[in-house]
């Protein structure tokens, strides 16, 4: 059997730098790397199924939104092959209401909000006027499952009836709704920060929730600032969803809290800041793989020397 380092499952066009840094740092590293994408997942899973090629890692970019690559991962699942965001982890982590309830028992800071059953299970709900009230005008209104990309998020609801009409838009999905949070000010920045968790390491940087520009985030700043909580934060999501690569976001307001806004996104767009105005800053996506190859080196050496 062939057995590659790295799969690299993708099939956003906007992935094409991304997949071409990473393929670029493994094989310097010395190790071995394999494109599957919409063209070839066909023939490679029958390939992996019957044991003429193989992964040590996967990493994939595809299965969320190509069914067709979702039978590879679950043959590489039963293989034991090292997948980046293991599939039951990341059925947990997207869950926004059960990430609500875990972040509030683990101590996380998080917006009000309030949860409520999928419309197929309970057509008639009943939401107070106390309850409304606290989540003030606007409020957010977030399907609890299907918001990739901000995909079926309400921004500047303000009323039951826009909650009503939501709940039809994924009626087997249960909907969040969520207190508005606005961000203080911090040397002329919104404090809004997106934070990646990167195989081990957690990496803040500055994030503008209104034009979604990129920043890097030093560490001088995270002193001066006192931001270091970020970190930590980060960390703590990490242990409570398992997953290898993540990123979440993070808003400081008037009153200094840290608090959670977006709780997981286990898909994160790695598009670079040097060819999109509102990408990634490409000092951190090098960094982001560069960890991957760390993990996969540690990780491989580790088996070599349990044989």
């Amino acid at each position: 059997m062939e057995i590659y380092d790295i799969g690299l499952a993708f099939v956003w066009e906007y992935d094409d730098d991304f997949i071409d840094l990473i393929e670029l740092a493994v094989h310097k590293a010395g190790l071995s790397s394999f494109r599957i994408t919409a063209g070839n997942i066909n023939e490679i899973t029958e390939l992996v199924k019957y044991k003429k090629l193989g992964f040590n890692f996967y990493l994939d970019r595809a299965s969320d939104v190509n069914e067709n690559f979702v039978q590879l991962g679950k043959i590489l699942t039963r293989r034991k092959t090292k997948i980046f965001n293991p599939y039951k982890n990341i059925r947990h982590a997207i869950d926004k209401a059960s990430m609500h309830l875990e972040f509030i028992t683990n101590g996380l800071e998080v917006p009000y909000s309030i949860i409520i059953p999928p419309h197929n299970q309970l057509k008639n709900i009943f939401i107070s006027i106390d309850e409304l009230s606290k989540l003030g005008r606007p409020f957010i209104i977030k399907p609890c499952n299907n918001t990739g990309g901000g995909i079926g998020v309400v921004t500047g609801a303000e009323s039951l009836k826009e909650v009503l009409e939501e709940r039809l838009t994924n009626s087997d999905d249960k909907y969040i709704l969520q207190q508005k949070i606005y961000p203080s000010i911090m040397n002329s920045r919104r404090a809004w920060f997106r934070s990646f968790w990167a195989f081990g390491r957690p990496i803040p940087v500055w994030w503008n929730d209104l034009t979604h520009i990129y920043d890097e985030l030093n560490s001088e700043e995270i002193k001066n600032f006192r931001l270091s909580r970020l970190l930590l934060i980060t960390k703590k999501i990490a242990l409570i969803t398992g997953l290898d690569f993540f990123s979440t976001e993070i808003v400081i307001p008037e009153n200094k809290k840290f608090i959670v806004i977006d709780y997981v996104n286990d898909q994160c767009d790695m598009r670079i800041k040097s060819k999109h105005t509102d990408g990634v800053p490409d000092k951190v996506v090098i960094r982001i793989i560069d960890l991957m190859v760390k993990t996969i080196i540690h990780d491989k050496k580790l088996n070599q020397l349990r044989r």
